[in-house]
């Protein structure tokens, strides 16, 4: 429960400092991306790279058991669950679209690890044109050395 806590703490002053910079910062270059070469972001980078050119197992392999991902007002429970459902039409929907990271930044704290990101996409989906930007935030966990995704909350 308290490492629950910590973790809840955490995620909302990464999203503060991070809502900070997004809005207006004189220095809005600097600072931008940061800590991207650290494991645990390696790790979000592979999901996000599996996810682009439809790697299942790449993707998979990424998250904890029971990551919990949040999108669009609904909620998925374990990876499996994600694996078997949402992630095939993620998949799709991405290899039609064109995003560019406009900032990242990820904190590691001991074993757990936050990833916080702004990205634009664009492009054609059964369609229809999107042009938007979105927001990711991810916490990531160290299980037995490796760095797993934990949660996924993901907005435009």
């Amino acid at each position: 429960m308290k490492m629950k806590i910590i973790n809840i703490l955490l995620v909302l002053l990464m999203t503060f400092s991070f809502a900070v910079n997004a809005h207006g910062d004189k220095n809005k270059d600097k600072g931008l991306f940061k800590g991207i070469d650290t494991p645990a972001a390696k790790v979000v980078l592979a999901f996000h790279q599996a996810l682009e050119t439809g790697n299942k197992e790449l993707a998979r392999a990424q998250l904890a058991d029971d990551v919990t991902i949040y999108e669009g007002g609904r909620v998925e429970r374990s990876a499996d669950e994600y694996a078997h459902h949402h992630m095939l039409s993620d998949m799709k929907y991405l290899a039609s679209m064109k995003s560019e990271t406009l900032e990242h930044q990820v904190t590691i704290l001991g074993n757990t690890a936050i990833s916080a990101s702004r990205s634009h996409t664009k492009g054609t989906n059964k369609g229809k044109e999107r042009d938007y930007q979105s927001m990711e935030t991810m916490v990531l966990e160290k299980q037995n050395g490796d760095w797993k995704i934990k949660h996924i909350h993901w907005s435009h």
